[in-house]
């Protein structure tokens, strides 16, 4: 049975899967959701040392020590810059990668190339005592909430998962030189509710790298939909294996 490792985007922790990982369990899968450096119960190991390529050793770390293969490797959000320099260093474990409301690079680039409006980002840790931490952004009234969730109850919680993003993180550039990676299927599943200004998505090529026709799907939410809609998420994600 393949295995499903879930990387969160940028400020959450692992236990932002916490919805959707007992039911992809319950369909016969293993499904691995760390908290990369920096995040939830390793928050107190985040500095200015941490960056993407600290989160790519993360996963590419994981899938070795626990001697993954045919893995589904999803990526949310600022994470799709991670599983494809994961999935650039070990191809041959990696079955298919989902692009999850995630940015999608090209070789050699940051964050700010896919998502421009991240350098506001940059530019404010640097200023700041710091010079390195970006912390998550303010709550926005309904419908934007906060990453899209607008439950009162439901926010109170996912605060509790946040912590601030080293800014090397959106600096570094992704490593995509491996012909071997274009091989892997792709799914972009895209969250087309409510999204804040500044916010774009680049548009899907009509072909995947592999020569396959591009599969993309929509879910009518916010960001983050592995909260707000954990069912329908888990249940497109279960499409994707045997």
């Amino acid at each position: 049975m393949p295995t499903f490792l879930l990387v969160h985007g940028a400020w959450h922790s692992g236990r932002c899967w916490e919805r959707v990982v007992p039911l992809l369990e319950s369909a016969g899968h293993r499904v691995l959701a760390p908290s990369l450096t920096g995040y939830g119960d390793t928050a107190h190991l985040g500095g200015p040392g941490v960056g993407l390529d600290t989160h790519v050793e993360d996963v590419v770390g994981l899938i070795r020590a626990e001697d993954l293969s045919e893995v589904v490797l999803v990526g949310h959000s600022y994470a799709g810059l991670v599983v494809s320099s994961a999935a650039n260093e070990v191809p041959e474990r990696i079955a298919h990668l989902v692009y999850l409301d995630a940015m999608v690079p090209e070789h050699g680039e940051s964050a700010v190339d896919v998502m421009p409006v991240t350098q506001r980002l940059i530019d404010l840790a640097v200023r700041s005592e710091s010079g390195w931490r970006v912390p998550p952004p303010a709550e926005l009234p309904p419908p934007l909430g906060l990453f899209g969730v607008t439950d009162t109850a439901d926010i109170a919680w996912l605060r509790t998962l946040l912590s601030d993003q080293p800014v090397d993180c959106l600096r570094q550039p992704v490593r995509l030189d491996n012909p071997a990676a274009r091989a892997i299927p792709r799914t972009h599943i895209h969250c087309v509710g409510a999204q804040p200004e500044g916010i774009t998505r680049r548009p899907v090529p009509p072909v995947q790298p592999n020569g396959s026709p591009a599969r993309v799907w929509q879910l009518p939410t916010g960001h983050d939909c592995m909260i707000t809609m954990p069912a329908e998420l888990s249940e497109l994600l279960l499409r994707l294996v045997p």
